[in-house]
């Protein structure tokens, strides 16, 4: 590390990792933590923690874990340089100008390039549509859409000429070299085929991050070619679950929300009648990581999806991840049009403010669409209908909001309230069962399952100790004749337990993010991180915890005693291991506290 430990330590220490991750993630406390949907992987239940306590973060789905400079990292794809000066300009510390590690030269200067050839291909995309002759087919179809010359320099739209190595010719004579070229996803070089340019034909929408700088590319192809959108692939500069077309400039709109549409002429469409707060995913569906972007900005989200099926599932999909991130979801009806866009040619701007203002709000759309799935006139379909209603409505977790979609839900679909709210709380108590049930559901255990259970029963006890003495480091003067770093048998625990016994004896406080600092492998921060992670079950009663430390103690004893015994040719020594092993089988702990 180039910077000093103690600088690197200011900067950690005045940047709190709950105040820092909250930006990205939505966390709510649960005990001394703090906990949400993970970033770093699909999950439907949360299981990604922060602690406050720890300064470290750690998922015990994916098993992601470190402290506030890997989030960053991690995250925003970040080096390590570049997270301490985001971390540092945060909180007003002024970092030293220090020499840059060949690797970190290297990262830096690949995206400086990535940067600079992005804009240089968004430059001559709109050249070519402007002024190159293959280029009016493009323009004029962009001018039947109704896009006007302003938004097409506005949103700097451009053309991908048809034959296929044109852009590439074009980066060549700038200088840059095929693997640079390879590494933006805008060139594909292949030794068989040749280099070829990924976007071909194709109107061209380039992706702007908050901050106005290209980071990638979506195409619309120019007839009936597949698919219809293609967008860059991501690299180090792109994630397209990390960022929205159109919110370069939707943010810094004055509207109090946003608006979510579809695609790319969806958004063009509506900032060109006004709404310049809306923005679209790109070309995937609408994720966690977007929603936590939106809200940065705002604290409600319009949904202005297509009127088909597609949309309606879309919506359905996106409301439930915007209440994760804790953000207010509506939904605006484009019924009897298609999309935001038809309906403003048809009826004018008034019209969609009108339909913003009259939004559904997301609970009670998904409401409305189940009642459109069932035969209202038959007994039994109505029938499923309410529980299924209900079903939903039990899935509400705050009384107050419940009590009011209870009460709202009875009135628009002509239900006894009361019967609703028996029939909810009914639910309720077994929807929460199921909760607390899926925890002990179990796969089979597959032979290489129960391999690595046997492993784990080896290694699990000295992350528990890790742990423990994390958690309770009164407990060192209980231990410390018994075990120390040399008991714990991989080369990992050695360097963590070495650092944290080190630390228990001089006195100094344990702060696991600090230990963290010592490792600069992605890999290894990860296992460390684990290490502080094991889920320990405390007992009120204190006989009961030392018990259970006595029997943590004992096992990482033995698994040494037994290795050294494995591993030892003397006759005395080996002597003196039996002698060991018999007494740490009789070991009892108590810390007296």
């Amino acid at each position: 590390m180039r910077y000093a430990e103690e600088l690197i330590e200011e900067v950690r220490e005045r940047n709190d990792i709950v105040d820092v991750i909250s930006s990205y993630v939505s966390l709510k406390k649960k005990g001394s933590s703090y906990f949400g949907l993970c970033p770093f992987h699909n999950e439907k239940s949360p299981s990604f923690s922060v602690s406050r306590e720890k300064q470290m973060y750690y998922c015990f789905g994916c098993g992601q874990g470190g402290n506030v400079y890997t989030f960053l990292m991690e995250y925003n794809r970040l080096s390590f340089v570049e997270a301490m000066q985001e971390l540092a300009d945060r909180v007003g510390v002024e970092l030293p100008q220090q020499e840059q590690s060949p690797q970190e030269k290297q990262e830096a200067d690949t995206k400086v390039i990535l940067k600079e050839m992005n804009k240089a291909a968004a430059v001559y995309f709109h050249w070519q549509l402007l002024h190159s002759k293959r280029g009016e087919k493009a323009l004029e179809y962009l001018n039947k859409r109704g896009i006007t010359m302003e938004m097409i320099k506005h949103f700097g739209l451009g053309y991908a000429d048809l034959y296929r190595d044109d852009l590439y010719q074009y980066l060549r004579k700038k200088g840059y070299t095929d693997q640079q070229m390879k590494d933006s996803s805008l060139v594909t070089i292949d030794s068989v085929k040749g280099s070829y340019d990924k976007f071909f034909n194709r109107v061209m929408f380039p992706i702007m991050d908050v901050n106005q700088r290209v980071v990638g590319f979506g195409g619309r192809v120019m007839g009936d070619g597949e698919p219809k959108y293609l967008n860059s692939k991501e690299t180090i500069l792109f994630d397209k679950g990390r960022n929205l077309y159109g919110l370069n400039y939707a943010r810094r709109s004055r509207e109090k929300n946003i608006i979510l549409c579809e695609g790319y002429m969806d958004v063009i469409s509506l900032h060109m009648a006004g709404f310049t707060n809306a923005v679209a995913p790109l070309g995937t569906a609408f994720t966690s990581g977007q929603a936590m972007l939106l809200k940065r900005y705002t604290e409600e989200v319009i949904l202005s999806f297509d009127s088909d099926g597609a949309g309606i599932k879309a919506a359905l999909r996106a409301l439930p991840i915007l209440r994760e991130a804790g953000l207010r979801g509506k939904v605006v009806s484009m019924k009897p049009y298609k999309d935001p866009d038809e309906l403003i040619k048809q009826e004018g701007r008034e019209a969609f403010i009108k339909r913003l203002e009259e939004a559904e709000s997301g609970r009670m759309f998904e409401l409305v669409v189940l009642h459109g799935q069932y035969n209202q006139n038959d007994p039994e379909s109505r029938t499923e209908f309410i529980r299924q209603m209900a079903q939903k409505l039990a899935g509400i977790e705050e009384a107050m909001e419940r009590s009011t979609y209870i009460n709202a839900a009875a009135n628009r679909f002509m239900v006894n309230e009361k019967d609703l709210t028996k029939l909810v709380n009914r639910y309720g108590i077994g929807y929460q069962y199921e909760k607390v049930n899926e925890t002990y559901k179990k796969d089979p255990e597959t032979r290489e399952k129960a391999k690595q259970r046997k492993e784990d029963m080896k290694v699990q006890p000295q992350r528990l100790l890790l742990t423990w003495l994390i958690e309770r480091p009164y407990i060192y003067d209980s231990i410390k004749k018994y075990v120390g770093p040399n008991d714990f048998l991989l080369p990992l625990h050695h360097s963590v337990a070495m650092m944290v016994f080190d630390q228990l004896e001089s006195g100094q406080e344990i702060v696991p993010a600090r230990i963290l600092d010592k490792f600069t492998d992605a890999e290894e921060q990860k296992e460390v991180a684990a290490l502080f992670n094991a889920r320990l079950k405390y007992e009120p009663d204190a006989e009961k915890d030392d018990k259970a430390l006595t029997d943590v103690v004992r096992k990482v004893k033995m698994a040494s005693i037994e290795d050294e015994m494995a591993r030892t040719g003397d006759i005395v020594r080996w002597q003196e291991l039996i002698t060991l092993k018999n007494k740490i089988q009789k070991l009892q702990i108590h810390t007296n506290l």
